[in-house]
């Protein structure tokens, strides 16, 4: 009987494929074994031990790079190895549970795309203006485009909005701007909330709630694009709105050239 047996058996045994065998060798993992007579190669026990040692430690998560150096090591660097490779274990089960539970919480819509803290003060801010779902949902919708062109800026909008929120007036005029989503674009009140809105920031300057960072951007204008003309084709009044109000906001002297907000919570056109 020949010694050993062929590259198809020992790939059988050791439990891999004969392409795994095949790359193993190619990353000098296991030396490539002597052919018999007839020209094929076989592997013999110490070959077929090598090839579960491999298998064992590549299935633990030992990158292929680093298997050949562990095999070969001493037992105290071993030992040093596997207690690494076991680190970096554990740090992928923390990675893959965090997206099993992103994967959860993307389940009810984009509210994952948002901090925690965010979502309560946005659901609070509905519930006092009495806002529809599809309210809600643009609202939200705001705040991720927001988090995402202006990551930088984002808890210091968050932070603007609640002050601007807690002025009377402003809130007034927040309840009209969004029941001004239903208006037709040449109804007369637009033009009327364009200006008190654009009087009661003349007169607080300070609760523009620009993000910080997006003036010294040098793609400010396409950014503010984005965030100013969002849903801008569900809401025909608010693009006619959005524009009287910025051409009196100009004329008072206030630059609002990247100015990102819908006056409300999570609304991101001015």
């Amino acid at each position: 009987m020949t010694d050993g047996v062929t590259i198809g058996q020992a790939a059988a045994f050791a439990g891999v494929t004969v392409k795994a065998v095949r790359h193993y060798h190619k990353h000098g993992l296991i030396d490539e074994p002597r052919r018999d007579s007839s020209g094929y190669r076989r592997y013999g026990s110490a070959d077929l031990l090598r090839l579960v040692q491999i298998r064992t430690l590549a299935a633990a998560g030992v990158p292929l790079a680093e298997i050949g150096a562990v095999l070969d090591a001493d037992p105290d660097r071993f030992a040093a190895a596997v207690v690494d490779v076991e680190r970096r274990l554990n740090d992928r089960i923390d990675e893959l549970i965090a997206r099993r539970d992103m994967l959860r919480r993307l389940a009810t819509g984009d509210r994952a795309l948002l901090p925690d803290s965010v979502l309560a003060k946005l659901d609070k801010v509905a519930a006092d203006l009495g806002f529809t779902p599809d309210d809600v949902a643009m609202a939200r919708e705001g705040l991720v485009l927001v988090r995402a062109l202006v990551p930088e800026g984002f808890d210091d909008y968050v932070a603007k909005v609640e002050r601007a929120l807690d002025e009377p007036r402003y809130l007034s005029l927040v309840k009209r701007l969004w029941r001004a989503a239903e208006w037709e674009p040449d109804d007369p009140r637009v033009d009327e909330l364009a200006t008190a809105m654009a009087d009661h920031f003349v007169a607080h300057p300070d609760l523009l709630p620009v993000p910080d960072g997006l003036r010294a951007r040098t793609d400010a204008t396409i950014r503010y694009g984005l965030l100013a003309q969002h849903g801008d084709e569900q809401k025909p009044a608010w693009v006619r709105l959005r524009a009287l109000f910025e051409a009196r906001l100009r004329s008072a002297g206030i630059d609002i050239g990247v100015f990102t907000h819908r006056a409300g919570l999570g609304r991101t056109r001015g």
